[in-house]
């Protein structure tokens, strides 16, 4: 009957009858003209995994690859291995190495050839055990190269290694310039947002977003040919409208905004961002076909698709903003792209019931329950292993 009784964040339990159209995941039937990344999560093998407050996980390669597919197979691109998706959050180096290759493998199988940028950064060791730049240089460029080894785009992800040594806007620029010049293709550079990391704050050197901006327009104005674009994640759609128009001609903009990505998607008339995001992984199937839409110039079905996902993004990404890809693999697993949603570091817990009871109310609102009988008989079985009957 596909109705279930679903615990409320007001502390209830309410009767719910699913009402969603879903939709059916596809590959669009068009040309985008907007690049867009998912950034993906991984989990753990449930017969393999010990200790999963220690040391590295065991992860479930054949669940994690199979979700990949399932985006690729929706005409969106990857974003591998990146910071608050995995990596300072139960995946280290060199598991995160391991799936840059394997992810690379499968992504050059694929019949639609999806465009993958990985994630590189300096957690090979502690950020206190960073004492200079170059330590922090050393790090980076081990990451790029085997990136670029395994044939994927880098994305130079921010280190927590910087705030923590006091770096000054000086410091960024060098060691940034450096890599930049070592790189064997242009990288994307990511400008995320304390809400996101705490150990970020003040990155580029400053605590003040205007100043902070122009540092790194600098580092890419110097570097224009060795620069794709720049990811930021300030969820504030000001900062993201001012960097953007402020970009020298050929650089993208990658909204990192989970809440905005609409507006700031299709654009203010004179500039626009593509996407590099963790929401898109929740919604790919609207995503993919909004985007679609966009590229055929139906403003009204864009709008119809991705109207109804922002309710459910808000509560993926509510405070602490970090927790968000718990609800992310939920929505996998309710979707049968993944067989299960055991995460490394027992990640799953990091969420209460009400709020994946409220992530399964918003996704069928959002059109996003691809199989509702399977969502609804998994959505049952966490309910009983909460105690809610």
């Amino acid at each position: 009957m596909n109705m279930l009784t679903l615990p409320t964040l007001d502390n209830r339990l309410e009767t719910y009858r699913l009402t969603g159209e879903p939709l059916i995941p596809r590959a669009p039937h068009v040309p985008l003209n907007r690049i867009a990344f998912a950034a993906a999560h991984v989990v753990s093998s449930p017969l393999e995994e010990r200790d999963p407050w220690l040391g590295s996980p065991a992860v479930d390669w054949e669940n994690s690859l199979r979700f990949r597919n399932w985006l690729w197979d929706q005409g969106l691109g990857l974003a591998e291995a990146m910071d608050t998706a995995q990596r300072g959050m139960g995946v280290d180096w060199p598991t995160a190495k391991e799936l840059i290759e394997r992810t690379m493998r499968d992504a050059k199988a694929h019949p639609l050839q999806p465009r993958v940028a990985c994630g590189a950064g300096t957690d090979q060791k502690p950020r206190e055990d960073y004492r200079t730049p170059d330590d922090i240089l050393a790090a980076y460029s081990e990451q790029m190269e085997a990136i670029e080894a395994s044939g994927g785009q880098v994305i130079l992800m921010a280190s927590q290694a910087f705030p923590a040594i006091g770096a000054t806007a000086d410091d960024y620029v060098q060691v940034y310039e450096r890599l930049l010049e070592q790189a064997a293709a242009p990288v994307i550079l990511h400008w995320l947002g304390d809400m996101f990391d705490p150990k970020l704050k003040s990155y580029w050197g400053s605590g003040d977003v205007a100043t902070a901006m122009n540092t790194v327009l600098a580092i890419i104005e110097a570097n224009p040919a060795k620069v794709d674009g720049i990811k930021i994640s300030l969820l504030e759609k000001s900062y993201e409208e001012e960097l953007r128009a402020r970009l020298p001609d050929g650089v993208h903009l990658y909204t990192g905004d989970d809440f905005n990505y609409a507006e700031l998607i299709e654009g203010d008339g004179q500039h626009y961002s593509h996407a590099l995001l963790g929401a898109f992984t929740a919604i790919a199937p609207a995503a993919s076909q909004a985007l679609e839409a966009l590229a055929l110039g139906d403003l009204q079905t864009y709008h119809d698709l991705f109207r109804p996902t922002v309710p459910l993004s808000r509560e993926i990404f509510k405070a602490p903003t970090q927790f968000y890809k718990a609800g992310i693999a939920f929505l996998a697993w309710l979707n049968d792209a993944q067989s299960h949603f055991i995460m490394p570091g027992g990640f799953q817990s990091s969420r209460e019931i009400s709020h994946y009871a409220e992530v399964f109310r918003l996704a069928d609102k959002a059109r996003l329950l691809s199989k509702p009988d399977i969502a609804v008989e998994r959505m049952g079985l966490l309910l009983k292993l909460h105690g809610v009957e």
